[in-house]
């Protein structure tokens, strides 16, 4: 029988940070009945074989990096719930939290994903939603997300309210992203040219356009232990968001990529 919720974790070099993920998932185990993919990215760490390792967990290892969108969409057509869970492999499941966000997500027929509450190993809350991404919108989360993070009060203040209020929005951060099957399929899937970064804002814009809405509940709470891999792929890392986000603004904004490009050339930034 097939399992209604399908988990699909994408991981490149990530070893350490798999094998606390899937092992959070084997603590808590969703009640839904599900199945556990792990798209390896061609890693060079043993990720593959802590994945392999793991009960239950089925693994699908790629012959070359074809980045987080490929990965994901490799992941969701080798499996075959009717709900699918895009789970990064550096985060952690809580007890309950999967099946939290699988029974809000089902509270609201007009909505086609959701999106949990994120936050730090030191439970902070990461502003992990937000409006469509826009010249202004980006300043904006970038403000908000500056002030918090140097501990503003007022900034710190809207942020945990904000997080902690269940609304629908935009977009949800694709480190633990919920959708349903059908509307992923109509949607396109991620769109695979976005090969790190921004990828979760595209597909959530897909959704809507095609009628559904996208929520975000403080109701399922995950960590998010982000940041990790770029401490020691920094670079790379950085060209595939400028690469990412050119590709966006091209899709989304075709009149403000001419300017998003030469702002990048001007501070050396462009990939």
């Amino acid at each position: 029988m097939t399992p209604r919720l399908s988990i699909v974790i994408v991981n490149f070099n990530g070893r350490g940070h798999l094998e606390g993920c899937l092992a959070s998932l084997a603590r808590h185990p969703p009640q839904v009945p599900h199945e556990v993919v792990v798209v390896d990215n061609a890693s060079t760490d043993g990720s593959a074989d802590i994945a392999r390792a793991a009960a239950n967990v089925q693994v699908i290892a790629l012959a070359t990096n074809v980045g987080f969108s490929a990965g994901n969409n490799a992941g969701i057509r080798a499996t075959g719930g009717e709900l699918i869970l895009l789970l990064n492999s550096d985060t952690l499941v809580a007890e309950g939290a999967v099946d939290a966000l699988v029974a809000r997500l089902g509270a609201h027929p007009s909505a086609a994903v959701a999106g949990p509450r994120l936050i730090d190993g030191n439970g902070d809350a990461e502003l992990s939603f937000g409006p469509m991404i826009s010249p202004w919108t980006e300043l904006r989360q970038k403000a908000i997300v500056s002030l918090y993070a140097r501990g503003f009060g007022p900034a710190s203040q809207w942020v945990e309210r904000v997080t902690r209020t269940e609304q629908f929005v935009d977009w949800v951060s694709g480190a633990c992203l919920l959708v349903r099957r059908d509307v992923a399929e109509t949607a396109g899937l991620l769109d695979e040219r976005f090969f790190l970064y921004t990828e979760d804002v595209d597909f959530c814009a897909s959704v809507r356009a095609a009628g559904w809405k996208v929520i975000f509940t403080p109701e399922s709470v995950i960590v998010h232990l982000r940041g990790r891999s770029r401490v020691t792929e920094a670079r790379r890392m950085d060209a595939a968001y400028r690469r990412s986000h050119l590709a966006f603004y091209a899709k989304h904004h075709p009149a403000w990529a001419p300017l998003l490009r030469l702002y990048l050339r001007l501070k050396n930034e462009l990939p």
